[in-house]
């Protein structure tokens, strides 16, 4: 039987929930008590749909169903939120979605059909009700009464709040030691308002940048002073114009964020504010796998603000195994049946090809997860070394012939296109070699061919191409001829005209033959015959077998390189767009830039751009500042990356490049999730340091403890957010999270509208209250307002509608039953007046198909074009990075290497080793999830604490034994960052991180973990005081151990974690650690 026959069968099947529970509880008793009469009724009556009120479960009926997007964690599960008498009674699947249920239904499906069949999510989605009815919500703003961190609070009018943030003044004078502190309010530091002002700053700083003479350089800054003389004092410091304006110095800052809400911080602080300081966390999940995605996506083509031919469109992504063909994978460092993006999507398909046949797998993880209980294989690679694992396989691969030619000969998009396949690399393009070092690539006007010029806009420009040899002949390269097929050699070292070349296959395969196999297993702490299994089965199946990698891969020092190697191994096997190959996401738009789409939400009435140099240096080179005095720099600089989460208080700390005076942060704990965050929390309690900060916030958090307001904010179930997809997901998709449960904040007044206070409703309010452009009554433009969050979404779903071939209207009777289903929701979150006139009348019951459905769903068998994904990638991938090899790292001034390579020791800043080992500090520590935790969120959740009360530290059996330990001893962590092993909370005291030891043979020995999610100090976990009243605190929120703090300091910078300085990466998996039995 087909997927499509099983969905079919569902779909027909007419009993209710109840009955099938009745009807299979009946089954299971049949042998002793043979079938019921009861059942066989009541199973008639529903296959005659004559169920009376009495026999149906009402919470199958779609009048009581809204569909959403699960956010317990980042997987964002399409969900069913079920409600009775408007209470939120219970949260299921949406099988809709390719996330809960496979194969998903056709997007027609009636939503009466829908309304039976629930999808499979996991124990934290399940919980969710227990994270929006949390007992420890904030439903007002709290402001600080004491200092910071010291947990007393006041509560206070919304409408205070913004006016004291706006403007500032003596804000905390009740608060011993700050009675004439003056702080400065967001209107003191928008300073330069002008859109031509600041466009014509930014363009006169370009040219200040790009001068690499210090003389012209410091005689361009002269001139900006003298054009700009009236306007200086808007500048953070005329001697260093670069800065930017003081608008910089209020930086937004936010955890977990999508679309929809990020699109309203984005336009309030870049393009209204003028700030170019909105900054995610990227770094903290997985940067360098994100950023080693971006570097091996980046295309040559044209750059219009440098009139010339560059590397450009590179995307900050990554790709995945596509599961529902894939023969055999290799999973490196994810964990995919306990987290990983995620359990419902990827568990079933696994399984599927478990018990079917069709798939193998092996897992690198020093832990036996849960997923390697079912591998063909359990490899526990030595943390940060499994990447000697990947060498040693393109080492093996490369001398015996396994890897596809066919594919990586081909040179640029014509000779793809002629060999059918949707993708090529530079694999056999030709590398200059300086000094024994490969440098850039060979352009072909330097060894005789003819400069080709060609004009873009009527600007002439020189279209630079390349050199491939092919039989012994140089053949020019343009990667994007379509028409010209080029073929290159593989295997090239040789010297052209004076000119020392090696093809990128070549360095790549000197790379592996640095060691030989056994050194390479020795690295990796594996044997020789692991990887030459690996090895051959990875080259038996052809494009159907992958590596797929995540964190475990990414959060080293070395962490770029170690992707950049796993993702080679996928080249090799040429499986890019391939069914059971690597692939990317694919996802319907909600910014209306397609053609046909419904609206252009970028549309603004006076939109600012923003200039300057960000607080985490990102986007400009070291050595085109104004700051630049030769190496070391104070901290690095990332020009290459964006949205380093564990920069930007360390930073702050530093006045590097300049003060932060205004902080928001949205959806963050760094005091919780950030390594080695001792710093965050020193920095924070600093009013001196950071003088105003600001957090959105749905309890009293570990990072919002240390805030001077709290802006209470809505769940996930309470609010509009365009999740997203991921990698894995071959469909097109756009899971859309809406308001289902009726909100719990207070009620506020903004733009002479009720809405609940939320992150939305304050940016409203502080908009209104400073008259920023892009908001108000022709926010979007003349007459089209932005007064209203749901201006702004309404418009995001009706782009996601019309994305592509619109979706239908909804009929009647999808009209009838999406009223009332939302019957529970007030008039503030839900009026369909509002709502529809947000969207227009020819969008409206478009909006109501698609938020019927909780999103956009390619139908299942639409994904596949041939043995093909239809959602391809589809461009070139760089085996080598010639854009990241021309970058020096700010710390040596070295440049980094622009090819997967092997960096064996853990490394500062400064590329020096890290060695802790010599002062007695012999254990590994790493982190690892659990099914039912994310992090800082899932300790609210009672319902998963029932399932284990408390974390422990993970201890191999001989460790366990070497250190005198059994099962339940309580121990203390340290290392040589945290030698105490305890937590300096500031105000609220210490908190030692110690916990229960748990023995198993599941762990590499040498190597300790706990996992993520318990541990709190905060989050309802320990008193507070609020208008003089003590909030009493539940302890079973504190158990367990939380150990990041004991994470290793960088040496160099002292308050920042050890990070990869290529990708960005903070890194959770390089710390030696001693355990001290209590």
């Amino acid at each position: 039987m087909s997927k499509k026959d099983i969905w079919e069968q569902m779909l027909t099947a007419k009993t209710s929930r109840r009955a099938f529970l009745a009807g299979t509880a009946a089954f299971s008793c049949s042998a002793l008590l043979g079938a019921s009469s009861e059942f066989k009724a009541l199973f008639e009556r529903a296959q005659a749909g004559m169920l009376t009120p009495e026999d149906e479960y009402i919470l199958n009926k779609a009048e009581n169903i809204i569909y959403t997007t699960c956010l317990q964690c980042n997987t964002g599960c399409a969900i069913k939120a079920k409600f009775q008498d408007g209470i939120l009674t219970k949260i299921d699947g949406n099988a809709y979605s390719p996330w809960t249920m496979n194969p998903h239904p056709a997007y027609k499906t009636k939503i009466r059909d829908s309304e039976k069949i629930d999808g499979a999510i996991c124990p934290k989605g399940q919980a969710g009700i227990q994270t929006y009815y949390d007992p420890y919500r904030i439903r007002k703003v709290l402001k600080r009464a004491g200092k910071r961190g010291e947990n007393k609070w006041i509560s206070i009018p919304f409408d205070q709040a913004v006016e004291e943030i706006v403007n500032g003044g003596k804000l905390f004078s009740h608060v011993s030691g700050e009675e004439d502190r003056v702080v400065e309010g967001l209107k003191d530091l928008w300073a330069i308002r002008d859109p031509k002002l600041a466009k014509d700053m930014a363009s006169h700083i370009n040219k200040i940048r790009s001068e690499k003479d210090k003389g012209k350089k410091q005689d361009l800054v002269k001139e900006f002073q003298a054009k700009f003389q009236n306007d200086l004092s808007g500048m953070i410091d005329p001697d260093h114009p670069d800065l930017g304006p003081k608008n910089n110095q209020f930086v937004f800052w936010w955890g977990r964020l999508k679309d929809g809400r990020g699109d309203l911080i984005k336009r309030f602080t870049l393009d209204s504010f003028g700030s170019n300081n909105a900054h995610g966390h990227t770094t903290v999940c997985q940067g360098s796998l994100y950023f080693s995605g971006k570097a091996m996506s980046e295309q040559w083509g044209y750059d219009d603000s440098k009139n010339a031919m560059t590397w450009v469109n590179g995307k900050k992504f990554y790709w995945q195994a596509e599961l529902e063909n894939a023969e055999f994978v290799i999973f490196v460092g994810a964990n995919v049946f306990e987290a990983n993006y995620g359990p419902p999507v990827r568990c079933q398909r696994i399984i599927d090809g478990i018990n079917t046949g069709r798939l193998k797998y092996a897992v690198l993880d020093p832990r036996f997860s849960k997923a390697a209980s079912k591998a063909w294989k359990w490899v526990p690679a030595i943390p940060g070394k499994d990447t000697a694992v990947a060498m040693g396989m393109i080492r093996w691969i490369i001398e015996n012939k396994r890897y596809d030619e066919k594919y990586l000969v081909n040179a640029n998009k014509g000779a793809a296109k002629a060999s059918g396949e949707p993708t090529w690399s530079n694999a056999p393009w030709l590398i200059k070699i300086v000094k024994g070092k490969p440098t850039v690539f060979l352009r072909s006007h330097e060894v005789g061919f003819a400069k080709t010029e060609a004009q873009k806009d009527g600007k002439q420009y020189i279209n630079e191409k390349f050199v491939v040899i092919r039989n012994g002949e140089m053949v020019e390269v343009d990667p994007n001829d379509e028409k010209e097929a080029v073929y290159g050699d593989l295997f090239v070292d040789t010297e052209i005209q004076g000119i020392k070349v090696k093809s990128v296959m070549q360095l790549l395969y000197e790379e592996s033959t640095a060691r030989s196999l056994t050194e390479w297993a020795n690295q990796a702490g594996v044997t020789t015959s692991v990887i030459e299994e690996l090895a051959k089965e990875f080259t038996s199946h052809g494009k159907k077998a992958v590596v797929d990698i995540h964190r475990g891969v990414s959060q080293h020092t070395n962490g770029f390189y170690n992707v950049l190697a796993w993702n080679t191994l996928n080249l090799l096997n040429g499986n890019y767009d391939y069914q059971g190959g690597f692939i990317s996401k694919s996802e319907y738009t909600s910014n209306g830039s397609k053609k046909g789409q419904a609206f252009n939400i970028s549309k603004h009435n006076k939109k600012l751009s923003p200039f300057g140099t960000t607080i985490i240096r990102t986007g400009t080179k070291y050595e085109d500042s104004t700051l630049f005095s030769g190496y070391p720099a104070k901290r690095p600089w990332f020009p290459l990356i964006s949205d380093i989460y564990q920069e930007v208080v360390p930073s702050a700390m530093d006045m590097y490049p300049y003060q932060v005076k205004s902080l928001f942060l949205y959806m963050g704990s760094p005091v919780y999730s950030l390594p080695a965050g001792q710093a965050v929390i020193d920095t924070l309690s600093d009013v001196n340091k950071i003088p105003m900060f600001v957090t959105f916030d749905i309890t009293v958090g570990e990072t919002s403890t240390y805030s001077d307001y709290i802006i209470p904010d809505l769940t996930y179930m309470e609010r509009w957010e365009m999740h997203g997809s991921h990698p894995s997901i071959p469909y097109k998709v756009m899971p859309i999270r809406q308001p289902a449960a009726k909100p719990l904040t207070e009620a506020v007044t903004v733009f002479n509208q009720e809405m609940p206070a939320s992150l939305e409703s304050f940016l409203l309010s502080v908009a209104e209250k400073m008259n920023l452009p892009g908001f108000g009554a022709n926010g979007f433009g003349d007459n089209v307002p932005l007064t209203h969050s749901d201006h702004l979404y309404l418009k995001q779903v009706a782009n996601i509608a019309t994305d592509g071939t619109p979706v239908p209207d909804a009929d009647d009777e999808e009209v009838r039953v999406f009223m009332e289903s939302r019957r529970h929701l007030p008039k503030s979150v839900f009026d369909p007046d509002r709502w529809k006139a947000a969207c227009g009348d020819a969008y409206w019951r478009k909006v109501i198909y698609v938020l019927n459905r909780g999103g956009r769903f390619e139908d299942f068998a639409s994904a596949w074009d041939g043995n093909k994904v239809k959602n391809k990638y589809g461009v070139m991938v760089n085996m080598y990075m010639e854009k990241t090899a021309q970058v020096k790292n700010s710390m040596t001034g070295k440049n980094f290497s622009g090819i997967a390579t092997f960096i064996p020791e853990v490394r500062d800043c400064a590329d020096q080793a890290v060695n802790d080992e010599d002062s007695g500090y012999g254990l590994t520590l790493i982190t690892n999830k659990v099914i039912q935790h994310t992090k800082s969120r899932t300790a609210a959740n009672y319902w998963l604490l029932a399932i284990e009360p408390e974390n422990s530290v993970l201890v191999s059996s001989s460790d366990a034994k070497a250190l005198g330990l059994r099962d339940g001893d309580k121990v203390k962590i340290t290392s040589a960052s945290c030698p105490d092993g305890i937590w300096k909370l500031g105000a609220q005291g210490d908190k030692i991180l110690s916990g229960k030891v748990s023995i198993t043979e599941g762990m590499r020995p040498g190597v300790v973990s706990f996992s993520l999610g318990s541990g709190h100090f905060a989050n309802g976990s320990h008193d507070i005081v609020i208008d003089g009243t003590t909030i009493k605190g539940d302890e079973r929120r504190s158990r367990g151990i939380h150990a990041n703090v004991a994470m290793r300091v960088d040496p160099v910078l002292k308050n920042t974690g050890l990070q990869d300085v290529v990708g960005g990466s903070i890194c959770f998996y390089d710390t030696k650690v001693k355990l001290v039995k209590i």
